[in-house]
């Protein structure tokens, strides 16, 4: 696609996914990235990974952080962030998505939560990135599933389990929940600012100061997470741009890459059997 590679500028930058036939809800995600910088995106799944070497600087509530090699990384579904590497040669890493309904279904427990989002802890790093490896190179589902449980008893004791406060009545919340429905098409402030019965300017400043983001910059990580659930169900790259309310298949390739650091079209090769 003009404009963006086939792959990165670095030769050392590099990243690939993995779904597993007999565990939906589970994505797999290894990288090395040295000088790629990751724009703000969002999962809406639990991200749990680990640092294997190097050190990556991100930005994430609002804070940033440096996550060193060994360091557990913890993320909660739907929290916009960045990623950049820190030292000369990068950071190469390990993830594992997990959406929220799988993790409760699996476990048996609700009100899933991470108050912290890194700790350095070289025991449990070194165990998710062997069972994040296993997972990947295995294929018999009785040994997926036995791996799986070995990793959220890993990461468990890093959980929260209390109830959230309930963010439903919170006018941001609500603008949220309105992003979600409907970014397929174009949305303007002034709607935006409705929904939260706020004038268009103090609605995007709280917006920010809520969210650490811009709306325009979340409602880009709410159309990029969905369509990558669009290219894993194997629709083409263009219909997923006027899916997602994008102007184009360019359009998508260019945000698409510069959120996850990959084209669209190599991810849906990588997640699809075919």
């Amino acid at each position: 696609m003009q404009g963006v590679p086939e792959q990165f500028i670095d030769e050392r930058d590099c990243a690939s996914f993995r779904h597993l036939e007999h565990l939906p809800g589970v994505e797999l995600y290894h990288a090395h990235i040295s000088r790629y910088a990751f724009e703000p995106h969002t999962h809406e799944a639990f991200g749990i990974g680990a640092i294997e070497f190097g050190a990556e600087r991100f930005r994430y509530r609002g804070t940033q952080y440096v996550a060193p090699a060994c360091s557990v990384i913890t993320m909660n579904p739907d929290e916009l962030h960045t990623g950049e590497a820190e030292t000369a040669d990068g950071w190469r890493y390990r993830m594992v998505y997990l959406e929220p309904d799988l993790l409760e279904e699996v476990t048996g427990t609700r009100h899933w939560w991470f108050n912290d989002v890194m700790r350095r802890d070289p025991a449990r790093s070194g165990q998710l990135c062997q069972l994040i490896y296993g997972l990947w190179n295995t294929d018999d589902p009785l040994a997926q599933k036995g791996l799986l449980l070995d990793l959220i008893d890993t990461f468990r004791p890093f959980a929260r389990h209390a109830p959230q406060r309930a963010e439903a009545a919170h006018r941001f919340a609500r603008v949220r929940d309105y992003l979600h429905d409907n970014y397929m098409r174009a949305l303007t402030l002034d709607e935006l600012a409705g929904v939260a019965s706020l004038s268009p300017w103090h609605f995007q400043r709280q917006f920010k100061a809520q969210y650490h983001a811009t709306p325009h910059q979340m409602l880009m990580a709410i159309r990029l997470w969905r369509a990558k659930a669009f290219l894993t169900r194997g629709m083409p790259a263009a219909e997923v741009a006027a899916a997602t309310g994008l102007v184009d298949q360019s359009h998508l390739t260019r945000a698409f890459t510069r959120r996850y650091g990959i084209t669209p079209v190599r991810y849906q090769k990588q997640v699809v059997r075919r």
